[in-house]
């Protein structure tokens, strides 16, 4: 049994995240989407069974995106962005809708505007350092990120010293055949890119590409459990 590990501020995630998170911990990442097919990508994506999307904000008219993706899918479902660089896009993304930050790095002054907004944030981390300072700062999730580089062995000598409350999402190079070893050693989601979407491809592919996920997570959930 892991020990009680105290985190280094009281760890108060993003309720609404935290829920989408549990029913489907597969965050879509819609690098490249457009805002006349986002919210058809959006759709295809939720009846899937995802309930995270993400607009990278270096993707065409991103903040439409993320309106067009917001108006259609229910509540519980969570749109956000991601590739935010920046503090000053953190309120862009709460005035289109976005509930969400997600960083490719960990700029304590993007995660706290963030966090001041009332919106959730999962910041971009490779080392134990930044990983710590993202919580202090109220991170809800952390983004293991490039996930090739730090591997399975990286997620389990992290998890050792990384409160169990605190989701491990490893994002870069993910398939529906890889998760396995990442679930074994301790992670909770992935991200999910070109893998699961590319630019010009239909809704009806995005959604057979989900629903690979989709069971590619639950046999990686199995075999992690045996």
């Amino acid at each position: 049994m892991q020990p009680h590990i105290n985190l280094p501020a009281p760890y108060m995630p993003h309720a609404g995240l935290i829920a989408a998170f549990e029913a489907c911990p597969l965050i879509a990442i819609m690098r490249g989407i457009t805002p006349v097919d986002a919210a058809d990508h959006g759709r295809a994506l939720y009846e899937a069974g995802f309930r995270i999307v993400e607009v990278p904000l270096n993707s065409p008219n991103p903040f439409d995106s993320i309106a067009a993706i917001r108006q259609v899918l229910p509540a519980d479902a969570i749109v956000g962005a991601g590739t935010v660089l920046h503090p000053s896009f953190v309120n862009d993304v709460k005035a289109a809708g976005g509930e969400l930050i997600v960083m490719p790095h960990s700029d304590s002054e993007v995660v706290i505007a963030a966090k001041a907004l009332g919106l959730a944030c999962s910041p971009g981390v490779a080392t134990p350092n930044e990983a710590f300072l993202a919580l202090k700062n109220g991170a809800d999730v952390l983004k293991m990120f490039p996930a090739e580089q730090l591997g399975a062995n990286v997620v389990k000598a992290w998890r050792a010293v990384i409160a169990k409350e605190v989701p491990l999402v490893p994002v870069g190079g993910i398939t529906p055949d890889n998760m396995g070893p990442f679930l074994s050693a301790g992670a909770n989601g992935f991200g999910l890119g070109s893998a699961l979407y590319k630019p010009g491809q239909s809704a009806a592919v995005t959604g057979s590409h989900a629903r690979a996920y989709i069971n590619g997570l639950r046999i990686a959930r199995a075999g992690a459990q045996k």
